[in-house]
C-alpha cells in the first residue's frame, strides 16, 4: 500500500549502491547555503516587502529567520542521521511512508523549479537594465513574455541554460564558481551597510507598522506577517544544503554546520541591509488616490509609481533595483551602479543552488523507482546526474522565458513551507519510534523546537495570498495522478527492492 515505509538503513544502503562523489566540506556547504540565501530576498524582494509592511519589514525578516532557524535544527538532526540526497522527501519516506514522501517530493519540485525560474527572470531585469545604461536597447519581443507585450524573455532562458550546463560539468566545479559569486555578494552588501548606516534618519522608521501585523486579514498577504510569508522565499536556500548531504565529506558534522552557519550569516546581513535601506531612504507603502494600500506588482501600483517618478520622486517600494537606488539617492551614484553590477553577477548563484536542489530531488525519486529510472543515470566522466539536470534546466528555461516574476515567490513558498512542516513532524515521530538510533546531531529541546517549526510554517502559509495558498493543493492533486499512474506500480519499496541499484 502507499503507506509503505523505506527504512533508514535501506535508504543509506541504496544510496551507497548508486552514490554521488563526496567532495564538499563545511566551508563549501556554508557557501552553498549563503549563495542560495543572499540574493533573492535582498536584491529582488526588499521593495515588495516594504510595500507590504513598511519599516516593519525588519520584523518580517526576524519572523522568517526564526521559523527557518527552528526548521534548520530539525533538518540538521535528520540530515546527520541520513546523509543522502533527497532532503525532506527522503526523511518523510523513512518516517511516514511513500505516499506522503511523494507529496513532499512533488512540493519540493514546485519550490525549486519555480524559484529558479523567478530568479532567472529577476536576473534578466538587471541584465537588460545594464544594457540600457550602456545605450543598448533590446527589442521588447525578446526581453519579455506575452504578459508584458513581448514574445519571449530570452536573457532569462539563456542564463537558466548556462547554469544548467555548469551543473552538468560537476558539483565541485559548481561550488568553486559559487564561492566567487558569494564573495561578490558579501562584498557588495558590506559596502552597502557601511555607506547607509551612518546616514540613517529616525524619522524614516515612522510609522513603523503602517499595515499592522496582519494587514487587512482578507488573504491579501499584507502586514508584517504577510511580508514574512513572502520574505521566507529569501531564506529557503539553506535547505538545499541538506540535499547535498550525499556529496559531503563527514556529513554528520558538516551538514549541520552548513545549515545553521549559512542561516546565521544571512540573517545578520538581512537585518543590517534592511536597516540601512529603511533608515537612509524610508520604506512607507505607496497608497492609492483614496489612501488604500496598493498591492505589490499590481497595475494600480505600477501606475502610481509612474506618477511619482514623473514628479521626480521614486520611493524604495517602486524600485526594481532597491539597493542600488538607495545608494544613488544618498549621493553614491557610482557605488550604486556597482551594486547593480554585483547583483547582476551574483543572482546566477541563486539559480545554481535552486537547480542543484531540484535535480537532486528528481535523482533520488528516480533512484527509488517513483520516476523513470533513466533519470538517475550518473555521467561516467562528470559524476553528475546529467539526464535529469538537462530536463530540469530546459523546463526552468521555458518557464523563465514565458512567465512573469509576479507572485512566483509566494507560489514557491507554499511548497517549501509544507516540506518544512513534514520535516519537523518526522523528527518527533523518529524520536518516539526509534529513540535508540544514533543521532550525530540532536535537535535541542526537540519537543519545543519541532512544534514551533510546525506552528511557524503553518502560520506563514496561512498568511500567503489566497491564490498562492491554492496552488499547493492543486499541484499536489496533479502529483497524485502521476504517482498512481506510475510511481505506485514501479516503486522499489513496493516491489520489495529496497537496498539494490536496479
Amino acid at each position: 500500500m502507499s503507506w509503505r515505509i523505506k527504512p533508514l538503513d535501506a535508504i543509506i544502503a541504496s544510496a551507497e549502491k548508486k552514490a554521488l562523489t563526496r567532495s564538499l566540506g563545511a566551508v563549501q556547504l556554508t557557501l552553498l547555503g549563503v549563495g542560495a540565501i543572499i540574493g533573492t530576498g535582498i536584491f529582488v524582494l526588499t521593495s515588495e516587502a516594504a510595500q507590504k509592511a513598511g519599516p516593519g519589514m525588519m520584523w518580517s525578516f526576524v519572523i522568517a529567520a526564526a521559523v527557518c532557524a527552528v526548521a534548520a535544527l530539525c533538518y540538521s538532526e535528520i540530515a546527520s542521521m541520513v546523509p543522502v540526497s533527497g532532503s525532506a522527501y527522503t526523511y518523510t519516506y523513512a518516517v511516514m511512508g511513500e505516499l506522503l514522501a511523494w507529496i513532499v517530493g512533488w512540493a519540493l519540485i514546485l519550490e525549486y523549479a519555480v524559484a529558479a525560474s523567478a530568479v532567472s527572470v529577476g536576473w534578466s531585469g538587471y541584465f537588460i537594465g545594464l544594457l540600457n545604461s550602456w545605450g543598448i536597447e533590446l527589442p521588447l519581443a525578446i526581453t519579455a513574455g506575452s504578459y508584458a507585450g513581448g514574445i519571449i524573455n530570452l536573457p532569462a532562458a539563456l542564463i537558466a541554460l548556462l547554469i544548467t550546463a555548469l551543473l552538468m560539468i560537476g558539483t565541485t566545479e559548481s561550488a568553486r564558481v559559487n564561492a566567487v559569486l558569494v564573495a561578490i555578494k558579501v562584498t557588495a552588501l558590506t559596502v552597502f551597510i557601511v555607506l547607509t548606516l551612518p546616514v540613517i534618519k529616525g524619522a524614516n522608521f515612522e510609522p513603523f507598522l503602517p499595515n499592522g501585523w496582519l494587514g487587512d486579514g482578507h488573504g491579501a498577504g499584507l502586514g508584517v506577517v504577510g511580508a514574512a510569508a513572502s520574505i521566507f522565499f529569501a531564506y529557503v536556500g539553506f535547505d538545499a544544503v541538506s540535499t547535498a548531504a550525499e556529496e559531503t565529506k563527514d556529513p554528520q558534522k558538516n551538514v549541520p554546520i552548513g545549515l545553521i552557519g549559512s542561516l546565521l550569516i544571512c540573517t545578520i546581513f538581512y537585518l543590517l541591509v534592511a536597516a540601512g535601506a529603511i533608515g537612509a531612504l524610508g520604506a512607507q507603502p505607496v497608497t492609492g488616490p483614496n489612501g488604500e494600500i496598493l498591492h505589490a506588482g499590481s497595475a494600480a501600483m505600477a501606475a502610481q509609481c509612474q506618477s511619482l517618478m514623473a514628479a521626480g520622486s521614486e520611493p524604495l517600494v517602486c524600485s526594481k533595483e532597491a539597493l542600488a537606488h538607495v545608494l544613488r539617492s544618498v549621493g553614491h551614484e557610482r557605488v550604486g551602479d556597482m551594486i547593480g553590477i554585483a547583483a547582476f553577477l551574483a543572482l546566477p548563484s541563486v539559480i545554481l543552488i535552486m537547480l542543484f536542489g531540484q535535480t537532486r530531488i528528481f535523482f533520488v525519486m528516480a533512484r527509488d523507482g517513483l520516476l523513470p529510472e533513466f533519470l538517475a543515470k550518473v555521467h561516467p566522466k562528470w559524476k553528475t546526474p546529467h539526464v535529469v539536470t538537462v530536463i530540469t534546466g530546459l523546463a526552468v528555461a521555458l518557464f523563465a522565458a514565458l512567465l512573469p516574476v509576479g507572485k512566483l515567490a509566494d507560489i514557491s513558498n507554499s511548497g517549501t513551507l509544507f516540506a518544512f512542516f513534514m520535516v519537523a513532524l518526522s523528527v518527533m515521530i523518529l524520536r518516539i519510534k526509534q529513540p535508540d538510533r544514533h543521532r550525530p546531531f540532536k535537535t535541542p529541546l526537540v519537543w519545543i523546537v519541532a512544534p514551533l517549526a510546525m506552528f511557524g510554517t503553518l502560520g506563514l502559509y496561512l498568511n500567503l495570498p489566497t491564490e498562492s495558498k491554492l496552488v499547493l493543493p492543486i499541484w499536489a492533486a496533479f502529483g497524485l495522478v502521476v504517482y498512481f499512474l506510475y510511481g505506485y506500480r514501479k516503486s522499489h519499496v513496493g516491489r520489495g527492492i529496497v537496498d539494490t541499484d536496479h
